[in-house]
């Protein structure tokens, strides 16, 4: 189900040869042919197929600056806007460029990108799941229950129990919304009033539990978020991934364009090694600096970054290089499509669920984490509606077909500045909600503005 494959995943690749037949079936059908001097001039092409046909780095720019202009601005968007918002608070508020500020704003951020890399699932898929907050919660209550006293289980154990929990649910929810032909709107809104109520029965239950809160009491959990590595160990696991990233990057550029396959030019896959080196330099460079006070310094890369990072590459590599995320992509473009050409939708369907599930119990173990216990009152209902803002803040389609862990990444970074900024600025927390919602509502304005440009625009 997860074989890999050279193809990269930003939306809907051809599926098999089986499905490249009937896509060609129906251009033969559908679309009217042309006169043999109507074929497109070289430099149409490049602009069409820049990663394939752009022979140099300016070839690749221009292509680039044209695609931005006729609509395909992928995530610059909101990458200008980030930095907005930053050069905004930074001018304005002078405590919002230290180093315990910043990490603090890292740190904060981590969790509802992570429960978007979770809901990530369902949008891909054209779908919707509200439960994701409860359900990884549920699981992390049964965790912290199984590792607390009286059961002391060991902390890898109840974790696992926990997690595997969370997939439990979210394929017993998938199967619902695949097999009875249940919209996952109401399936998922189901499950958000259940799993609370299952929440609060494991409160109930747990002899651990004192005035429904579970006190986090392994070491090694409570750690993820408040531990931090050496500054030595930082600058090593720097150079190390850098180091993997460049030479997988260089080997992968190298092969696919030895194949005729979609691929930049040489020079934009070294730049884009430089800057993610570059980026990770001054990352580690601000968690380095002291954070504490002269008798207590506190320095170093905080453990729940690196958490991160493994995360997002793991749910990159299965979108991006496995069969089964060509098939979740195929999928969300036309479920249809993807049935004629031999995809099990019902099947994979559920086992994104599943997965959107076990991502959500992974991000509710860092919530844990960083306040150090696990209330009842836990907000499963508002948490997920964060998580839906920040992938589609992000970049990431409410109409299927289209996301990368990217956006929820990119969306979870505006969320977590705008609150930290306004904290700052001591604004009110119903002033912090209405500027999320203006930032989303923002954000699908430009994205739908310049994606009927560019429609527009091939007519």
């Amino acid at each position: 189900m997860t074989e890999t494959t050279d193809e990269p995943m930003g939306g809907w690749p051809p599926l098999s040869d089986s499905a490249a037949a009937a896509d060609s079936a129906s251009d033969v059908i559908e679309a009217p042919t042309s006169p043999p001097d109507a074929a497109l001039a070289p430099d149409a092409l490049v602009v069409l197929a820049p990663d394939v046909l752009a022979d140099s780095l300016g070839d690749y720019l221009r292509a680039w600056w044209i695609r931005i202009r006729s609509g395909e601005s992928g995530a610059l968007p909101i990458i200008v806007g980030w930095l907005v918002i930053c050069i905004y608070f930074a001018s304005t508020e002078p405590a919002f460029l230290t180093s315990t500020n910043i990490v603090n704003l890292f740190v904060q951020a981590v969790f509802i990108i992570l429960l978007g890399m979770a809901e990530l699932y369902a949008l891909i898929l054209s779908e919707i799941d509200l439960s994701v907050g409860f359900v990884g919660a549920v699981g992390v209550a049964i965790a912290l229950a199984l590792i607390g006293s009286p059961q002391n289980w060991a902390w890898w154990a109840g974790l696992i129990v926990g997690l595997a929990a969370c997939a439990a649910i979210g394929l017993f929810q998938g199967t619902i919304i695949t097999r009875l032909k249940i919209p996952s709107f109401v399936v998922t809104l189901a499950g958000l009033l259940g799993w609370q109520g299952v929440l609060i029965y494991v409160f109930d239950i747990d002899k651990g539990a004192v005035g429904g809160v579970i006190t986090v009491s392994n070491n090694v959990i409570d750690d993820l978020v408040s531990g931090n590595m050496t500054p030595a160990a930082g600058w090593i696991l720097l150079v190390a991934l850098v180091g993997l990233f460049g030479i997988v990057s260089v080997m992968s550029t190298s092969r696919r364009r030895a194949r005729g396959l979609s691929a930049p030019p040489m020079s934009i896959t070294l730049l884009t090694v430089a800057a993610v080196g570059v980026a990770g330099v001054v990352v580690v460079y601000i968690c380095n600096l002291n954070r504490g006070v002269a008798l207590n310094p506190i320095s170093g890369v905080p453990w729940v970054i690196p958490f991160l990072l493994v995360i997002f590459a793991a749910q990159t590599f299965l979108l991006g290089r496995t069969r089964l995320g060509r098939y979740i992509y195929a999928i969300g473009a036309s479920p249809e499509a993807a049935r004629r050409a031999g995809v099990n939708v019902a099947r994979i369907r559920t086992v994104a669920f599943g997965l959107g599930s076990l991502t959500a119990g992974l991000a509710v173990v860092v919530y844990a984490s960083r306040l150090g216990s696990f209330s009842v009152g836990f907000d499963g209902g508002t948490e997920v509606l964060y998580a839906v803002a920040a992938a589609v803040i992000g970049g990431a389609s409410l109409f299927g077909g289209y996301g990368k862990p990217l956006h929820p990444l990119l969306g979870g970074l505006v969320i977590a500045t705008l609150t930290n900024g306004l904290a700052l600025k001591t604004i009110s927390t119903a002033a912090t909600d209405i500027a999320t919602a203006l930032v989303l509502l923002i954000a699908v304005t430009v994205d739908s503005t310049l994606r009927r440009r560019g429609r527009s625009g091939s007519v």
